[in-house]
């Protein structure tokens, strides 16, 4: 019998030429995730992971166009959105509200390749402006239209708070979205591509990632992280805090990685941007204390942080509420999901695994009467 792998670890169970992770390395389409956090955006990354190459000028600037284009939400979501409890968290609010986008698009059932790529283009657009409407809106406030030919970043930063943002604020979540674009198979990535692989529509299958990705060991992870900072409160706390957890044998989140045994290679771009943001905001306690985490769960535990660990005082830093920490990891993965579930479509096959059964057998059944 095939022995089991829990949690499909070191399982292969597809072909993907969107994103690697070898030796350590992670890539996206070939390219090293060093060069594109150095030199890329967030849109040439976007079509980067649909068609393959980077772009040309020209097309670049015309998915710019079109992502600005699409970049409204429908008014009758919006208004779904006010009617529902301010006090949910926002990833079960917009997983909601994702889900619903389908209902106002026309090409919502249209399966072409063509149609499919448009619905990409709108999820992508039209993810920042979900999340900045739900911020504004249970803060009592109107949510705001995307201006004409800003970035993502930049817009979604207009969007949040009412007021252009500084170029360095802009750059900072550019490059968070760029190093949180995609990683190959992970858990919400694969619960797309099988929620496609039956041959539903683009909206099952990012409705079923943001469904995976709220759990705190996927995409929650970064919010607990801040949430273990402000808990500690301030430097000289640190120490103790961390030596209480190692003692409990309890979890700190924003170590340790499945796939990376030698430390997350997104995680040192996040690192610099935090000591460059905390500074500029006047809280650069947020960075001395990560890095006086990581250097004792290093020494004691062997584990170097992730890409959540750093990203968590990188979002504080950007004003940023805590419990959209996730949401905005949807507005970057967003891109992934759909070049991957382009990608199922383009060679599909059911996603059927097995499972071992291992409880009782050969049991009879005993007629109601008879039962003890």
């Amino acid at each position: 019998m095939t022995s089991v792998a829990k949690g499909l670890e070191g399982v292969v169970a597809s072909t993907s030429s969107i994103s690697s992770i070898i030796d350590g390395e992670l890539a996206y389409r070939g390219i090293n995730i060093d060069e594109l956090a150095e030199h890329s955006n967030f849109e040439e990354v976007v079509y980067l992971l649909w068609h393959g190459t980077l772009p040309r000028a020209d097309a670049l600037e015309d998915l710019k166009n079109e992502l600005n284009q699409v970049s409204s939400v429908h008014q009758a979501i919006l208004e779904m959105m006010r009617l529902s409890p301010k006090d949910v968290h926002p990833m079960a609010l917009l997983r909601t509200a994702v889900s619903a986008l389908a209902l106002f698009d026309p090409e919502a059932q249209d399966m072409s390749d063509e149609a499919n790529l448009r619905k990409a283009t709108r999820l992508v657009a039209k993810m920042p402006t979900l999340v900045a409407a739900w911020a504004r809106m249970r803060a009592g406030q109107e949510p705001l239209e995307p201006k004409p030919g800003k970035s993502i970043a930049s817009n979604f930063l207009y969007m949040l708070n009412g007021e252009d943002p500084d170029p360095v604020a802009v750059e900072a979540l550019d490059k968070a979205l760029v190093l949180h674009a995609d990683h190959e198979l992970n858990a919400s990535t694969f619960a797309a591509r099988v929620t496609v692989g039956t041959l539903s529509d683009m909206y099952s299958g990012v409705t079923s990632a943001m469904g995976a990705l709220k759990g705190p060991l996927h995409g929650g992870a970064n919010e607990a992280v801040m949430a273990m900072l402000e808990e500690i409160g301030s430097l000289d706390k640190v120490d103790a805090y961390i030596q209480e957890k190692l003692t409990k044998k309890e979890r700190i989140m924003g170590f340790g990685h499945r796939v990376y045994k030698n430390g997350d290679p997104r995680a040192k771009h996040l690192r610099l941007m935090s000591e460059k943001l905390t500074k500029i905001v006047g809280e650069p306690k947020w960075y001395e204390m990560s890095v006086k985490i990581e250097k004792i769960v290093t020494e004691t535990k062997g584990l170097k942080p992730n890409v959540d660990f750093y990203s968590a005082s990188v979002y504080h830093s950007l004003g940023i509420p805590r419990d959209l920490f996730t949401p905005i990891f949807a507005m970057s993965r967003m891109a992934g999901w759909t070049a991957h579930i382009l990608e199922q479509y383009a060679d599909n096959r059911l996603i059927r695994p097995r499972a071992e059964y291992v409880g009782p057998v050969g049991v009879r059944y005993v007629p109601l009467a008879e039962r003890g």
